[in-house]
């Protein structure tokens, strides 16, 4: 199953990334959520996901970087590039019979390492 929801996830960064938001309808069940706790905002149910997404004024590029899964968890990394800013981003997606019913989003926008830690660290 893990593999099956993987390839969930990239079909949601693909239709993301080309601008086709009407595929999520077949990736998310109409009652999923999607939470966003640095915000303390939940997304319930297909008709508010359809709206936000349509209103978004900027869908990010987004560039996954690392997936994991383990049952009906699929767990991705990646960067969310809204022209500008970029986001370093983990999704945590709980699936359920084949699709999403709940999606956690993190993120952080990038910042520079500060110089007294070089010494100890790699830089990527």
């Amino acid at each position: 199953m893990s593999a099956a929801n993987e390839a969930q996830v990239d079909r949601l960064i693909a239709c993301i990334n080309e601008r086709r938001i009407e595929v999520m309808d077949e990736l998310f069940h109409d009652d999923a959520l999607m939470d966003w706790p640095q915000s303390r905002e939940r997304v319930r149910g297909a008709e508010n996901r359809r709206a936000i997404y349509g209103a978004f004024p900027q869908l990010p590029v987004i560039t996954p970087h690392r997936m994991t899964s383990s049952g009906d968890i699929v767990v991705a990394e990646a960067t969310l590039d809204y022209g500008g800013p970029t986001y370093e981003t983990v999704f945590v997606f709980e699936f359920r019979d084949g699709k999403i019913a709940h999606e956690t989003a993190y993120w952080s926008e990038a910042f520079d390492a500060p110089e007294w830690r070089a010494q100890w660290v790699e830089t990527f």
